[in-house]
């Protein structure tokens, strides 16, 4: 896998992947696109959330919709590090089993999610979920 990311002008640069994509980055606090390290929680977040939807479908649940809020903590000094990372899973569906969900998001933190497993070596990842019934 190979990425080249190149100055386009201020604090703007633009990530080229191999597969033809193009991700717009803005280390001047994010003004016109997401910084760097918004980029990171970003990969945790989809790695996580590719994860666990494809758990809870192997497990046969009535998922209709996923999203992960993520929650970085920098240390103070500089580098500004993540000290620590929240991930809230929000699961929604029907008749969607506690049990299942539980061993999902365990499952990619510990086991699955690349970027996870990479972040875990030097912060604190805590994750926790929320299941919402689509039947009201």
């Amino acid at each position: 896998m190979n990425t080249v990311v190149k100055w386009a002008n201020d604090e703007l640069f633009v990530g080229y992947t191999e597969s033809g994509h193009s991700i717009l980055m803005d280390a001047n606090n994010g003004k016109l696109a997401p910084t760097p390290l918004e980029n990171v929680l970003i990969s945790l977040g989809g790695c996580s959330s590719v994860d666990v939807v494809s758990i809870l479908k192997k497990a046969k649940q009535d998922i209709t919709g996923c999203e992960v809020v993520i929650e970085g903590t920098r240390v103070n000094s500089i580098p500004k590090l993540f000290s620590d990372i929240h991930l809230t899973f929000i699961i929604t569906g029907n008749k969607i089993n506690h049990k299942h969900v539980d061993r999902a998001v365990s499952l990619s933190a510990d086991k699955y999610c690349s970027v996870a497993l990479m972040l875990n070596k030097t912060v604190n990842i805590t994750h926790s979920f929320e299941i919402k019934s689509d039947i009201s």
